[in-house]
């Protein structure tokens, strides 16, 4: 299991990309060094061409206090399409690091996630 975090804090919209492999489990994780704050205006999962994830893979961006911030729009996700989640749906941070929880993708399989924050 390997996830790289890429964080784009330095403009107005923020934008966090994780970039993941799963476990023989199925499960991905990562922790974001920086701490944010605002709005979740948009969410993109984009499963790798090679890898795909298995079919309704589950996303889910906690805060420190453990709450998804995506209010389970993460949920089933698409093994072979892009998808993606606009601010109505999602919730918002307040002072935290971001912990990605990829479970149900399969073993050895990979996608990207991104978040944008505003």
């Amino acid at each position: 299991m390997s996830c790289t975090i890429t964080e784009e804090n330095q403009a107005h919209v923020k934008k966090i990309t994780f970039d993941w492999v799963s476990a023989a489990d199925g499960t991905a994780s990562g922790t974001t060094k920086g701490v944010y704050s605002g709005l979740v205006e948009r969410l993109v999962t984009i499963p790798d061409a090679t890898d795909a994830p298995d079919d309704n893979y589950n996303v889910v961006i906690n805060d420190e206090d453990e709450t998804d911030i995506l209010m389970g729009a993460g949920a089933a996700r698409d093994t072979a399409s892009t998808e993606q989640v606009l601010a109505s749906s999602l919730g918002c941070v307040a002072n935290d690091k971001l912990s990605l929880a990829i479970t149900g993708a399969g073993s050895g399989n990979a996608g990207r996630v991104i978040v944008y924050l505003k």
